[in-house]
């Protein structure tokens, strides 16, 4: 947490961004607003909204509220008490997808550590129901780790989702300080119990870069996300949404992002997106359709060798 007198990092030139306010941004949050649905893109503050709503015609779905139960460093979305499971909330979000004309949705969730279930059955419903009005949509979910009960990712799984994405955020040696009550080990069990559970449905997961971590960290981190067989990688600069949440210690240039999504493919990843202001959910439709270009390829690799 940053002080009045402590000095915070100049953010450089190539983290200055266009913003485009066209109708179909102001579109989208109008609509937003009447559906009384919740975008990660608003709550985290995402310097890509202008890009995904006014451009690419795409969002990120946040579900379960607008309140997580957990309090991250790094994180801009609010902490307290949540409200009451919307059971209508699946429905508003399938008729927002339509009404959007997406070909990719992702739908996450604030962490919901007050329910047993972690909110899996509302999260699965909600799968379904975007699914059953939008046969054509593929559909990545983007869920906390439910409190590491295998039931829960289960319920979620069964749902059959197009993707499984869940993000370690940082290196093993600072998540202590930069999650809240999430766990290195945990996320990583979970990307390997949702890879065993549905070996075809890709999993993808995300880094934060400028928390204090070094390339030899970040390498190794890499490490374990492929030794539990995980898909996708993104890379992105870390932000700091206020005062409150945890200083910026660097600044990675593009190409030290460069480099970092070069080693990321040697060492085996399907697709990887790094650069300052990449986030999970960046380009996801891009990402899902190369993973699913690997595995046919994979396949096809597979039906010579017989």
């Amino acid at each position: 947490m940053a002080t009045k007198n402590e000095e915070i990092l100049r953010k450089p030139d190539w983290l200055k961004i266009k913003l485009n306010t066209n109708k179909n941004y102001t579109g989208l949050k109008k609509m937003m607003r009447e559906k009384n649905l919740h975008t990660v893109c608003e709550e985290a503050k995402c310097p890509n909204i202008h890009e995904c709503w006014a451009e690419r015609r795409t969002a990120t779905f946040m579900i379960l509220g607008a309140i997580c139960t957990r309090a991250c460093r790094f994180c801009a979305v609010k902490t307290g008490l949540p409200n009451e499971l919307d059971w209508d909330e699946p429905n508003r979000v399938a008729e927002s997808v339509q009404m959007m004309n997406l070909k990719h949705v992702v739908i996450t969730a604030v962490a919901r550590d007050d329910l047993k279930d972690g909110g899996s059955r509302v999260y699965a419903e909600t799968v379904r129901k975007v699914r059953e009005e939008n046969p054509f949509t593929t559909i990545e979910v983007l869920p906390s780790d439910m409190g590491g009960e295998y039931d829960n990712l289960r319920t979620l799984m069964d749902a059959k989702p197009d993707i499984l994405n869940h993000n370690i955020e940082t290196v093993e040696r600072l998540t202590p300080r930069v999650r809240a009550k999430a766990k290195y080990h945990r996320t990583l069990e979970l990307l390997r119990r949702s890879k065993e559970m549905y070996p075809d449905i890709p999993t993808k997961s995300s880094i934060m870069v400028g928390l204090g971590e070094t390339v030899e960290e970040l390498h190794q981190t890499m490490d374990d996300l492929r030794a539990n067989d995980v898909d996708i990688l993104t890379i992105g600069q870390y932000l700091q949404p206020s005062r409150k949440h945890l200083k910026v210690q660097k600044y990675y240039t593009p190409l030290e992002f460069g480099k970092l999504r070069k080693v990321a493919m040697e060492k085996g990843f399907k697709h990887c997106e790094a650069g300052p202001m990449v986030r999970s959910s960046y380009h996801a439709d891009e990402q899902v359709n190369e993973a699913a270009k690997a595995r046919q390829a994979k396949g096809d690799e597979l039906l010579k060798g017989e």
